[in-house]
């Protein structure tokens, strides 16, 4: 059972007080198969700014992030001039209960977004 895949290039960022972490997935359009790019940043404006810049670098223009407390605000309010931002209530996002990580987290709503299932 494969899923279609929406978004070729897409991203998901696990949201927190004081860390991003951000997961950019580029799937190949004749085998299906799907890379990932991992990097966490900091909640500080001048990390934000390094964190639109890598999504752009990256070629990737369609992100989705969980709208985690009050934390997701400044976040948005920057990636919005320049990226399609898909903003997700946690509860539709949320990983399968296990070893969770930030990381499998950031993976895991990329994969959830690149299929169209946010």
């Amino acid at each position: 059972m494969t899923f279609k895949v929406v978004r070729f290039i897409c991203g998901g960022m696990d949201v927190h007080k004081n860390l991003i972490v951000a997961t950019i997935g580029t799937t190949d359009r004749q085998t299906l198969i799907t890379e990932y790019i991992q990097q966490s940043f900091s909640t500080f404006y001048s990390d934000l700014i390094r964190l639109k810049e890598w999504f752009i670098s990256h070629d990737c223009y369609d992100v989705c992030m969980e709208s985690t407390g009050k934390y997701w605000i400044p976040i948005y309010n920057i990636l919005e001039t320049e990226l399609n931002i898909c903003l997700t209530h946690p509860k539709y996002v949320k990983a399968i209960k296990g070893k969770k990580t930030d990381k499998r987290d950031s993976k895991w709503i990329c994969d959830l977004y690149k299929c169209d299932l946010v």
